[in-house]
């Protein structure tokens, strides 16, 4: 499915084409909100800056799967094809939200948003080449892994050899026979450290030693227990919530694993080692004083929040996180969030989890959408036809 130009927007504010809801984005959160704005039966359009929906999935290096199986990996209403306890890969996702959206027939229009603003109770959506949208809600679906966050660390503009993160990270042969650090402890450090170590000499580099998981138990994947006890799906307050939280606690991030990577650690294939202090020209120099040289570093380190285009509106924190409340703003009515870590639950942020927060926030942006927000004045007619100028 190819987004389409928006073909019918008519720019004069009195005739203007107005949304009930404006959803930015069109990956797995987008997509999962577009679903159910549907089933719902409001006039909505996801806007999205890429050629085809996906979200973040295109970009991601060659060999990721993922964590869970398809079964547990499906959007609402439309379930992944094929062996259900198989771990599906990039290209596979990617092919199954294509699939999702030209399923559903949702609207998607290409445009890059910029910035968002409100005048009483219209939201006005500018896009890059200067179109305006306008709705009486916007859900930001933008998601939280567009932005890569690398930390700060003393010699880093000095060292002569390649840095990149995990985010342009892409497959193992441009690295052979080089001496490689990846940063981080989560999976996807993991999952490419493991990856690399079939051709290169490979370090993670972490605060902490990896944590491992077992991805399997009696015979099951651990999302099949977590999904027959509503684990994963609580709230982080709540006593499966507490319960959950206590079984996967621990110093660092956990890393499911079916003995695959437990075998390559023990194996030495990728090595650990604490984090190195700084860099060098040549390389890096490592907690204990001693320097190496190093060819590669790639940091798996995370993703910033991407939602720049909300900070004139005052929705978001010194540090560019959502004032939100289980995907409502706390600062500006008419405002949802999508997508986000622990949004509502340990999943919310997955394929699994989606569907359930997209649920909640439509059911929240119905009822603020009977109760008339959006509705155009005769003054903020004026306001408009102003801003147009």
């Amino acid at each position: 499915m190819t987004i389409r130009p928006d073909t019918h927007l008519d720019r004069s504010p009195l005739n203007a084409l107005v949304y009930d809801a404006l959803v930015i984005g069109a990956g797995q959160s987008g997509l999962a909100t577009g679903y159910h704005l549907q089933h719902a039966g409001l006039k909505f359009v996801l806007l999205d800056g890429e050629e085809q929906p996906g979200g973040s999935w295109p970009h991601y290096y060659d060999s990721l799967r993922l964590f869970s199986p398809a079964r547990f990996s499906s959007l609402p209403g439309f379930p992944f094809s094929g062996d259900p306890e198989r771990y599906p890969t990039r290209d596979e996702t990617i092919t199954y939200l294509r699939s999702y959206a030209a399923h559903f027939k949702l609207p998607i229009t290409k445009a890059r948003v910029v910035g968002v603003s409100k005048t009483n109770d219209l939201f006005m959506v500018r896009a890059a080449d200067d179109r305006i949208f306008y709705a009486k809600t916007v859900i930001a679906a933008s998601g939280a892994f567009h932005q890569p966050q690398i930390p700060k660390i003393n010699g880093e503009e000095t060292f002569r050899g390649r840095l990149m993160h995990s985010y342009e990270y892409k497959e193992p042969t441009s690295f052979v026979d080089q001496r490689v650090i990846v940063v981080g402890g989560g999976n996807s450090a993991v999952q490419i450290a493991a990856e690399l170590s079939k051709f290169a000499h490979v370090t993670i580099a972490a605060r902490q030693p990896v944590r491992l998981i077992e991805q399997r138990l009696l015979g099951k994947d651990v999302h099949f227990w977590w999904w027959l006890f509503g684990l994963d799906t609580s709230t982080p307050k709540s006593l499966k919530g507490k319960l959950f939280r206590w079984m996967v606690s621990g110093d660092g991030p956990a890393v499911l694993d079916a003995g695959v990577y437990r075998k390559a650690l023990q194996q030495q294939k990728p090595d650990q080692r604490m984090m190195f202090d700084r860099f060098t020209q040549e390389g890096v120099v490592w907690s204990d004083g001693t320097s190496e040289k190093v060819d590669s570093v790639i940091f798996a380190t995370g993703f910033q929040p991407g939602f720049d285009y909300l900070a004139p509106l005052g929705a978001l924190d010194k540090d560019g996180n959502a004032l939100q409340l289980e995907g409502v703003s706390k600062t500006v009515s008419g405002l949802y969030f999508m997508g986000i870590s622990y949004q509502r639950t340990f999943s919310s942020a997955t394929l699994r989890g989606v569907g359930v927060d997209a649920s909640a926030v439509v059911n929240h942006l119905k009822t603020a959408v009977s109760l008339g927000i959006g509705r155009i004045s005769s003054s903020q007619e004026a306001s408009l036809a102003i801003a147009e100028v």
